[in-house]
């Protein structure tokens, strides 16, 4: 038995670190190390090691246009994105300029299905009769030439935060501030929109504060906003850099001890998970995928309604409605999983079972919201760059995708090399390294797959298509139990660019068993341990029985199911040994 596809497993090296904590466990020091945090201040960074919101470029422009706006009571109209990042950003800056003394503040977010992505012409119009003084947009801008020359025709100012990659021209607003602008010297490129707009918020303070706002009342704790923060970034996948581990360990924090805002108590309460015991891990798997239900299928406008309502009885009526559509999100993006497997078994696949270099994947009935998803279960399936396509709307001859790559090729950039070569065969694009979106007229599909294979043809490291599992090695027998699997729980925090711990040994079967028609259970025998281990592999079941012994990639956790200090594996990769 072994997986879809070969991957190879290889062990990380491991460095030598003194300095830990006499109470820091053998196995995090070595995880830490493995992950090159030679110095121990480093693992679980602090909030005080934080980068200055001076260093980032723009920053004076934008705190000059919000204190301008908050001393001459202009309305300030906050405009979000539809994802959990755009959401989490746009609460963070409603309620911080609150805070700060805004009087006025007002948000709105884009309908993925009547607006498209960011700030359009189109919202712009919709909006027009609130009249603000100031638009900010958070987790997006960089790439809204239109809506922000439209905003601008209006004769609002437009104060732009975002951390997308910007293209060769800048929009028309007031003061931009997005630390992957060129020449920008902030040293974390990696920061969430979330986290952008919360820096702002930190200079603007500053700024407040200097000139005397805060002498005769208490300085307002931005401090509180870190939950916020926190689920943001870890829903949005940038890299858990240092600077981002501070803030979403302070984040953590307050969620465990239960001071998040009412509206992620509610969420957390929905999906089940144990507020004291919360992890990335839950935020990236539970709390995320519940807040970008509402941006998918319905209206993002729902979950920022939940991230800023006071009202706990509310709070709980919007996180049951996040809970059901999330459902049916589930239900719609198996199907179109299942219709993509059937096209890649017979269109993308050849006969000998090889894989293309990359794929991209169409069906009219596909909805645009989930795309994505999509996108990133057959990458994970194929191991290559894969972009799914949608109508951007029913019966719409213009198409919405979504792109998902693989470690060692940057699908944002890809897409600007095809854009630059057939110009006008792209409508707008925009994105990261290791997702982005596009739009392109249904017409134009077949050229487009073309161009785009032959530029991940031409640009693709062939070393990058064999799928590597990083492994953290063997665990002993007295490093599988409950008591690490726990610290593995709360330390990090795991995530993109600092993964979670995965190891890797050799177990012999005692039973399995088919969980659903798809899942493999297992129990697994270990050498000096009585008791077998409970092992899970999901969407495992190949149609042959497992080997008596087997060689498997593995992630240890709790078994909050099974509960009273049980533990599991589950297990990423599993081949006959």
């Amino acid at each position: 038995m072994t997986t879809s596809h070969t991957a190879r497993i290889q062990r990380r090296p491991t460095l030598e670190c003194a300095g830990w904590p006499a109470d820091t466990l053998p196995l995090l020091q070595r995880l830490y190390t493995a992950r090159g945090v030679t110095d121990p201040a480093q693992a679980q960074p602090k909030l005080a090691q934080l980068h200055a919101p001076e260093l980032m470029g723009g920053m004076q422009a934008a705190v000059d246009l919000l204190a301008n706006a908050i001393a001459h009571n202009e309305r300030i109209l906050v405009v979000g994105d539809f994802d959990c990042d755009g959401a989490t950003a746009c609460a963070v800056g409603v309620r911080g300029l609150r805070m700060l003394g805004a009087r006025d503040v007002v948000h709105a977010v884009p309908n993925r299905m009547l607006h498209g992505y960011g700030l359009s012409p189109s919202l712009v119009a919709e909006l027009a009769a609130l009249q603000p003084g100031l638009l900010v947009t958070v987790d997006h801008g960089i790439a809204c030439h239109a809506g922000v020359a439209a905003a601008k025709a209006l004769g609002w100012k437009v104060l732009v935060t975002d951390h997308h990659l910007p293209g060769e021209h800048l929009p028309p607003a007031d003061a931009l501030v997005d630390p992957n602008l060129q020449g920008d010297a902030f040293p974390s490129k990696a920061l969430a929109g979330v986290g952008v707009i919360f820096y702002v918020l930190m200079a603007l303070r500053r700024h407040l504060r200097e000139q005397g706002a805060f002498a005769s009342t208490p300085e307002p704790d931005l401090l509180t906003l870190l939950d916020l923060v926190a689920v943001g970034t870890v829903a949005d996948l940038v890299a858990l850099d240092a600077n981002n581990r501070a803030l979403v360990s302070a984040g953590l924090r307050r969620l465990r001890a239960g001071q998040g805002c009412v509206g992620l108590q509610a969420l957390i309460e929905a999906s089940g998970r144990d507020v004291k015991r919360l992890s990335a891990t839950d935020i990236g798997f539970a709390l995320g995928p519940r807040l970008n239900a509402a941006g998918r299928l319905e209206d993002m406008a729902l979950g920022i309604e939940l991230l800023l309502t006071e009202d706990r009885a509310h709070a709980r009526e919007i996180a049951q409605t996040l809970e059901q559509i999330n459902a049916e999100r589930r239900a719609v993006q198996q199907l179109m999983t299942d219709d993509a497997e059937l096209a890649v078994s017979r269109a993308v696949l050849t006969a000998e079972g090889e894989r293309p270099v990359a794929a991209c994947l169409f069906d009219a009935e596909w909805h645009p919201g989930v795309v994505g998803l999509v996108a990133s279960k057959m990458k994970d399936r194929l191991h290559r760059p894969v972009i799914a396509f949608a109508p951007s709307e029913p019966g719409s001859d213009s198409l919405r995708g979504s792109a998902r790559s693989i470690a060692g090729f940057h699908i944002r950039d890809a897409l600007a090399l095809v854009n630059a070569a057939h110009p006008g065969l792209i409508d707008k694009f925009g994105g990261h390294a290791m997702a982005a979106g596009l739009s392109l007229a249904q017409a134009n599909l077949a050229a487009f797959e073309r161009a785009f294979l032959a530029v991940v043809q031409a640009q693709m490291d062939p070393a990058s298509l064999q799928q590597l599992l990083m492994s953290d090695g063997e665990l002993g027998t007295e490093e599988l139990n409950f008591r690490h699997a726990e610290a593995l729980r709360l330390a990090g925090p795991w995530g993109q660019g600092f993964p979670e711990p995965l190891f890797d040994g050799h177990f012999q079967v005692a039973r399995w068993q088919v969980l659903k028609e798809k899942h493999l259970k297992l129990s697994l025998r270990v050498p000096g341990r009585a008791e077998p281990l409970n092992a899970i592999y999901f969407s495992g079941w190949t149609g042959n029985a497992p080997a008596n012994h087997v060689h498997i990639a593995y992630r240890l956790v709790s078994d909050d199911y099974r509960g009273g200090g049980a533990i599991q594996l589950i297990i990423e990769h599993c081949a006959d040994a």
